[in-house]
């Protein structure tokens, strides 16, 4: 038997409820084969640790975390701590720390679930984004000076280095030569931006002679909103900047029926270090312990998680169990449904117990 380790890190606000139902789901589907186990191990940091604690997770947290295979996050976030300190003190640092420079985010239009886009359909929307992870827009270098007085000023310096950005090109061009279409749209904002984003187009044009049988293109950020929205067809694999990518994939989500449904992976490529899997929802605070919160984006994440541990059978069968529950109207009222998480993970729980093996 192989034993897969896990660290569970729940954290903040419909975090707990989504990863409980994310672990239930993913050992009913690694039950079905013995020579796989999941064992997993929680951490309580978040919010609540940095009320008791004045930091988000130990100061050891990294050195303790290395030791799994892959890590299953929640969501981060509290009305009453300020966001930079929940972000910079617990997700960035991990993703950081582990050099988790690839963030991969798909989305679909799941059976079941209706797209605010007119006509749109199954099949008319299958994207992958590829988000650069550790650097761009929030490498959080900067700082603020003469605070309080007029003449305060804040700088917020983007870093685009020739390493960072040749290494996630060449991830998005892999990627989307994997992929039936072999088809990738890079992201830019070279117009304005002079520097860092003129570099990343080169570097684009640089890498794609790598992949000769990958089709490209390239698109100004604020132009390719509109081709999500109005053009879907014409995507399939993107690449953008830590910052675009993180705008233009809650729109993708939102665009597919739900971010609620939108799961995201930060990967270290090289597999040093455990990558981290999460749902992209955010802590929700406002129907936190209300038992509503959509589970659909935790459990897709718990898929791209077993995906990367190698368990590719595990993987498809736990999305076809939620493409049938969805289908068969069993969702939570962010999608137009009347049911409970519970009632939503017991239906994929049963899905993959009565699957055809």
């Amino acid at each position: 038997m192989t034993s897969y380790k896990i660290a569970s890190i729940p954290a903040d606000g419909i975090g707990p409820e989504v990863i409980s139902a994310g672990i239930e789901v993913l050992q009913a589907v690694c039950a079905r084969n013995p020579d796989h186990d999941l064992s997993f191990t929680h951490f309580d940091w978040g919010s609540d640790y940095y009320k008791q604690h004045g930091v988000m997770m130990p100061e050891d947290g990294l050195a303790t975390l290395k030791g799994f295979d892959a890590i299953y996050f929640g969501a981060v976030g509290a009305p009453d701590v300020p966001d930079h300190i929940t972000l910079w003190g617990l997700r960035l640092p991990i993703c950081q720390g582990f050099d988790q420079y690839a963030n991969v985010r798909p989305t679909r239009i799941i059976p079941g679930i209706e797209s605010p886009l007119r006509h749109a359909d199954v099949g008319d929307l299958d994207w992958v984004i590829v988000r650069e992870n550790s650097e761009g827009e929030y490498s959080g270098h900067g700082g603020r000076a003469h605070k309080g007085m007029p003449e305060e000023v804040g700088t917020e310096v983007a870093i685009f280095t020739r390493a960072g950005v040749t290494r996630i090109m060449r991830y998005a061009f892999s990627l989307a030569q994997s992929r039936p279409r072999k088809f990738l749209t890079v992201v830019t904002k070279s117009n304005a931006q002079r520097h860092g984003m003129v570099m990343w187009d080169e570097i684009a044009e640089d890498v794609s002679a790598e992949f000769p049988d990958v089709t490209w293109d390239k698109m100004l950020v604020d132009a390719m909103t509109v081709r999500m929205t109005l053009d879907p067809k014409s995507l399939d694999t993107i690449v953008a900047t830590n910052l675009h990518a993180d705008i233009l994939s809650d729109l993708a989500g939102a665009l597919a029926g739900s971010i609620g449904v939108a799961p995201t992976a930060n990967i270290d490529p090289e597999n040093r270090f455990p990558s981290m899997f999460e749902p992209i929802h955010g802590s929700a605070f406002d129907i936190t312990g209300k038992g509503i919160a959509n589970p659909v984006a935790t459990f897709w994440t718990g898929a791209q998680m077993l995906e990367h541990l190698g368990l590719r059978d595990e993987a498809q069968r736990l999305m076809v169990a939620v493409e049938q529950v969805c289908q068969q109207g069993i969702m939570t009222p962010d999608v137009g449904g009347t049911a409970t998480t519970a009632e939503v993970t017991a239906a994929v729980v049963a899905a993959i117990r009565g699957a055809n093996s």
